[in-house]
């Protein structure tokens, strides 16, 4: 290959390692990078490593509900990245925790988090998306990918710790088809997770990170490599409905209501298997051409 890279044996162990925390003390963490082909920290490790580090502050029970984080920095991947969590509050049923991300003394990302008790309530959620084909009938990304010979195509074939495989064609080299504005890609972990809920949490925040602006591409028929592509996450939020198993296949159900002025807004849900709704997502980049 024209660039050697570094491909886990175990991606999802590799995953694990780099969200297992460094505590420094209470309220201070360090922690590692994963490689990437750019050489910046991928958005959603910095998310999920925040995450891990404001639930490490809270009791067993309390579980987050919500976050609402922004990119104020590239990451550096060689360098390891200090959290420091602010234990804003904590009520009888709801916790609040700001987390932010240091590399050299200067703020990456910065991240507020709400957690609460288990509580009894109302219920409903949105239906999932009827006719979609199942994950095992569709190819994966090491199928598509992984015989081409460069640093990117390698990374997205083999090192990564999810299993993603899009109901319509990817788009990593060319946009196919209509271009619409939404998309839906099937994800589940490589391999058994740990019983940690938490950590199934954290992945799922990882995860929600890697293909949430493709619909803003798909619109405009972009690929990834279109030339003078240049995106960036400029913040991203988060609401945990209900528990996830990241080792089960999940529907990631993806769309962008909007484009302008050099950014898109990007809207995902996620659904377990059997159509219980996970997760919603919202997501803006920087998009320029």
């Amino acid at each position: 290959m024209s660039q050697e890279i570094p491909i886990p044996l175990d991606p999802l162990v590799h995953l694990l390692s780099t969200l297992s925390l460094e505590r420094l003390s209470d309220d201070e963490f360090t922690g590692p990078s994963q490689w990437m082909p750019h050489g910046r920290v991928f958005g959603g490790q910095v998310l999920a490593q925040c995450l891990v580090a404001a639930q490490s502050t809270m009791d067993e029970g309390r579980l987050v509900h919500s976050l609402h984080g922004y990119f104020l920095r590239a990451g550096d991947i060689r360098q390891p990245i200090s959290f420091s969590v602010d234990r804003i509050r904590d009520g009888r049923s709801f916790s609040t925790r700001r987390v932010q991300a240091f590399q050299d003394g200067q703020p990456i990302f910065s991240m507020i988090a709400s957690f609460q008790d288990e509580d009894p309530g109302l219920t409903h959620q949105d239906d999932m998306p009827a006719g979609i084909p199942d994950p095992e009938t569709l190819p994966s990304a090491r199928s598509l990918l992984g015989d081409i010979d460069h640093p990117v195509a390698q990374y997205w074939a083999k090192a990564r710790p999810f299993d993603m495989r899009h109901v319509s064609s990817p788009i990593y080299f060319e946009a196919k088809g209509e271009k619409v504005a939404h998309q839906a890609v099937w994800i589940k972990a490589l391999g058994e997770m740990p019983v940690d809920l938490g950590l199934h949490t954290a992945a799922l925040a990882y995860v929600s990170d890697y293909t949430i602006l493709e619909p803003i591409f798909r619109r405009h028929g972009i690929a990834w490599t279109h030339p003078g592509l240049k995106s960036a996450s400029l913040d991203h939020a988060m609401w945990f409905h209900r528990q996830a198993k990241v080792d089960d296949w999940m529907l990631y159900v993806q769309e962008s209501p909007s484009a302008q002025g050099g950014r898109g807004l990007s809207l995902g849900r996620i659904f377990s298997r059997d159509g219980q709704l996970l997760a919603t997502v919202a997501q803006e980049g920087m998009v320029r051409i």
